[in-house]
């Protein structure tokens, strides 16, 4: 009996793994990532003649990688900018850009002002016009932030204990940073409470950025993360709280990167490579397409040393081979390869670029693999200037796994013709550049060789020979049990 227990017990394993393999689970827990919270926000930045004009520069750098990360917009967060030295200048308004585009390029403009450091009368300003309502601050609306954030590197000239209180009692949070030689204790008087997470100090301008992350989360707002969009899974986006997991449809497996999917699961070996039509039809700005295209078809791959292995053809009036099976060993190279490659812009020649793919591509010296399936996909978007018939009924011979994708003015006869059968399975056609990536979609769950474990084959005729086993090893003990019984039988009488 503990043979059929075993078997029983190894059967059970099998499915619960298929059944996780399938569904996708053990989704990585990814980061909270969030909208930020409506804001009005203004930063008080010194230009005093300490600050060099280099150090001025990083300041800006600061700024709009804090701004990047701000949902910006009438009705979400607004952004204005006091420059003060000696006098104070007033950049640009809460109402002056309502674009994060205009944000930053607005900040790209500021020069300093090279003078004393009016630090108190910076403040005041704020308070007088920077949050005020008819500068764009929404003070009628309590329930928006008002925070200001102020960079100096040095002692004021002015008093700014009083007129900082006066601020934080009119509801401005105030964030005070300070580099290199300034006085700490005048962060403190303008910070607000609790100082520890209101007063930051660096040791020069150059290492600012650092704080940049500090405060992309301090306008942080939890929300609900798939419905608004802002996660990066692939395929499915499952809300946990303020974070989110990925998981993947059925058929796709989730990568380690917990966010991406294969749909070419449990160690599948394939040889794959894609042949690109670079002709001068397609244009340069549609090439771009096709590179986003093929990276996108890469993405659901497992490239490894003994699984995936990707090469890459460009054809027109010639062909020329981009980069051979297996020299690049992961998807993060691949693609990097595939946006360096720069647009041949002649004439299409299919033909010819299918005959290389049967002599060379697939060729031991070019990195194929004997006995890996082989599979082609060929984009093209017009008619062939010579003969592919011959080189396609090779390639068949030879049993690569064709696909055939056309775009715009390629001719179907054609496509069906170089697809493997079934062809309704294998060639794909679009008019439009604009949605080859739907086309990406479907290809990602059919590039698979047939033995793929996606398909669950191989599992399944397992499965049955455990379960053809232990029936006929219970058959046999039953015959044994009844022997045993008639010969007890035998000896009792």
């Amino acid at each position: 009996m503990s043979v059929i227990f075993f078997g029983l017990l190894l059967l059970s394993v099998l499915i619960l793994s298929q059944e996780q393999r399938v569904q996708g689970v053990s989704p990585q827990l990814r980061g909270v990532q969030c909208r930020t919270r409506p804001t009005d926000l203004v930063f008080i930045v010194d230009s005093s003649r300490s600050v060099r004009p280099n150090e001025f520069e990083q300041v800006k750098v600061f700024l709009s990688q804090v701004i990047e990360s701000l949902d910006v917009g009438i009705n979400s967060t607004r952004v204005g900018v006091i420059n003060y030295a000696s006098a104070v200048k007033n950049e640009f308004s809460l109402k002056t850009h309502r674009t994060k585009a205009g944000l930053l390029q607005a900040v790209r403009r500021i020069e300093p002002l090279s003078t004393g450091t009016m630090t108190g009368l910076a403040i005041q300003f704020a308070i007088n016009r920077a949050f005020s309502e008819v500068e764009g601050a929404r003070v009628r609306a309590p329930e928006i932030n008002k925070v200001a954030i102020i960079v100096t590197d040095g002692r004021p000239q002015d008093a700014v204990k009083d007129v900082s209180a006066r601020a934080r009692a009119l509801g401005i949070e105030i964030f005070a940073i300070g580099v290199g030689r300034v006085d700490r204790a005048t962060l403190r008087q303008m910070a607000s409470e609790p100082l520890d997470e209101h007063v930051d100090y660096v040791e020069s301008y150059s290492v600012i950025e650092k704080l940049t992350k500090k405060f992309q989360e301090a306008f942080c707002a939890v929300s609900d993360l798939c419905a608004t969009g802002d996660h990066d899974c692939q395929q499915i986006c499952v809300s946990a709280g303020p974070s989110y997991t990925c998981a993947c449809r059925e058929g796709f497996t989730l990568h380690n990167d917990g966010k991406s999917c294969t749909a070419c699961s449990g160690g599948a070996a394939t040889d794959l490579v894609f042949l690109i039509d670079g002709s001068k039809s397609v244009r340069p700005e549609n090439f771009e397409l096709v590179k986003k295209f093929i990276n996108q078809i890469v993405d659901s791959l497992d490239v490894s040393d003994k699984n995936a292995h990707v090469g890459l053809v460009q054809y027109s009036s010639s062909v020329r081979q981009e980069f051979p099976l297996g020299q690049y060993k992961t998807r993060k190279d691949i693609k990097a390869a595939v946006r360096r490659m720069s647009y041949m812009e002649k004439g299409t020649m299919t033909g010819q670029a299918l005959k290389f793919l049967v002599d060379n591509s697939f060729a031991i010296s070019s990195g194929g693999r004997p006995g890996v399936p082989k599979v082609a996909i060929v984009f093209t978007d017009g008619r062939s200037q010579d003969y592919i018939s011959d080189a396609t009924q090779k390639a068949k011979e030879l049993g690569y796994k064709m696909f055939a994708v056309g775009v715009g003015n390629a001719v179907e006869d054609e496509l069906k013709e170089i697809a493997s059968e079934p062809v309704s399975e294998h060639y794909f056609y679009t008019a439009d550049f604009q949605t080859i990536n739907q086309i990406g979609k479907k290809l990602q769950s059919k590039i698979c060789v047939e033995e793929d474990p996606c398909e669950c084959e191989a599992i399944v005729k397992f499965q049955t020979k455990v379960d053809n086993l232990i029936k006929a090893l219970t058959r046999k003990l039953e015959a044994v049990s009844k022997k045993l019984a008639a010969l007890e039988n035998r000896i009792t009488v």
